[in-house]
């Protein structure tokens, strides 16, 4: 517990978890399986299963001192109010899955984890703020698939991606960024405007794809960069920026994580000390029983 005085940041370790991807992770890595988990009742499990075994091999893996679980909301959030066919082209969530929304957010809260969450942003935006917010008094690791949360990377903060299989994970600093990449980690914001985000739906500059979006930035460092020495650009390039100048700033915005978010947590919120005897009558109620095995 804080006592009052300063946290020192050599021995806070704070894990941010991206749970809406490492969910979705879960319930897809089964589900093309065939293996929709259930428990007795019939109610479906396999993303929460899936969830757990990702986020116990996380903590094992990389030894946390603080942990805490961002979702996003389901609502609408000021990038739609921006631009109305953000994400519209994403399909509604699997049957199978919706029931396990909530599920998942009772077995994080009984392993003494807080779900944060805020009406109107993503959880991008809610672990960018924790991220800023803590990386003074912790080394901050950001778990996630999403690779639009290494422009979050910095000296303090390392974005983790999971990569196929579980337990293989890529550690992004500021050095292997730059090696691997050619990119800082605002740069990968003016990559996105450039290029766009089929994920997303935004479309950044038509007829730029990632290869030509790449070479633009890491040859005129950034967005602005770029504009100043159009005329520097061959004929049909200049002419599809021209074309799209709106939308590039426009994608710039929606590409960017806001770190600004009103969440209320602070690091002794988020202490990792799991209650195992709460862990076990969760996992129980959902006939995890042999997961109990991996409670640390």
């Amino acid at each position: 517990m804080n006592d009052g005085k300063p946290e020192d940041p050599f021995a806070n370790r704070l894990l941010l978890v991206d749970g809406m991807a490492i969910l979705f992770r879960a319930y897809y890595a089964t589900a093309y399986a065939g293996g929709i988990r259930r428990t007795s009742a019939g109610v479906p499990v396999n993303a929460v299963h899936g969830f757990v075994r990702y986020f116990m091999n996380a903590v094992g893996t990389f030894r946390p001192t603080h942990v805490a679980c961002c979702w996003d909301t389901g609502g609408g959030t000021f990038r739609s109010e921006q631009f109305a066919d953000y994400k519209m082209n994403r399909p509604e969530a699997p049957i199978d899955l919706v029931p396990q929304f909530d599920l998942v957010k009772e077995v994080v809260e009984s392993f003494g984890v807080p779900n944060v969450e805020y009406a109107g942003f993503e959880a991008d935006d809610c672990i960018g703020t924790l991220a800023r917010r803590h990386c003074p008094t912790a080394d901050v690791f950001v778990l996630t698939g999403d690779q639009d949360l290494l422009q979050l990377v910095d000296d303090r903060i390392a974005v983790v991606l999971m990569m196929k299989g579980q337990g293989n994970y890529k550690v992004y600093t500021p050095q292997t960024l730059m090696e691997e990449r050619q990119l800082t980690p605002r740069q990968i914001i003016d990559v996105k405007a450039l290029m766009g985000d089929a994920s997303d739906n935004y479309p950044g500059v038509r007829g730029i794809g990632e290869k030509t979006a790449l070479k633009l930035i890491r040859q005129y460092e950034s967005v602005e960069g770029l504009l100043e020495r159009l005329h520097e650009l061959s004929g049909s390039v200049r002419a599809k920026i021209e074309a799209d100048l709106d939308m590039l700033h426009l994608s710039r915005k929606l590409a960017t994580i806001r770190c600004n978010v009103p969440v209320s947590l602070e690091l002794r919120d988020c202490l990792w000390a799991v209650d195992r005897n709460a862990v076990e009558r969760k996992f129980e109620e959902l006939e995890f029983g042999g997961l109990a095995k991996l409670i640390v």
